[in-house]
């Protein structure tokens, strides 16, 4: 899969994935960096078949009006890199399964949710 991760959540989550067998880039790897506009984001994600992986509500009213591009919606509140990356190993599975099938997919500390 493809993902791109957005500004919110830290570089190494891009790695984690990447470590998991993904092409995934982090907005620090794009030319704006943190500072790219989510619009370009979103270009981006639907030209190279990405799935944004952000906390940023904007992306979910994106999503509801276009139905694009494909989003992992992270809804853990505040949290440390370290539990979200525990949280993100053990759902990898499931969020995988959950992209094959849908388009909005929200993870939170206790569930992987699939919205229609």
């Amino acid at each position: 899969m493809k993902f791109l991760v957005d500004a919110q959540l830290p570089r190494r989550f891009a790695n984690w994935l990447k470590e998991a067998g993904h092409d995934a880039l982090h907005t620090l790897d794009l030319p704006g960096k943190n500072h790219t506009p989510d619009s370009e984001l979103v270009t981006r994600a639907m030209q190279e078949g990405r799935i944004v992986i952000s906390k940023d509500a904007d992306f979910v009213q994106s999503f509801m009006v276009t139905g694009e591009p494909p989003l992992l919606l992270v809804s853990t509140g505040n949290i440390s890199n370290t539990e979200l990356e525990k949280i993100m190993r053990a759902n990898l599975g499931g969020i995988e399964a959950a992209f094959a099938s849908g388009r909005f997919v929200e993870i939170t500390r206790e569930a992987l949710v699939v919205h229609e």
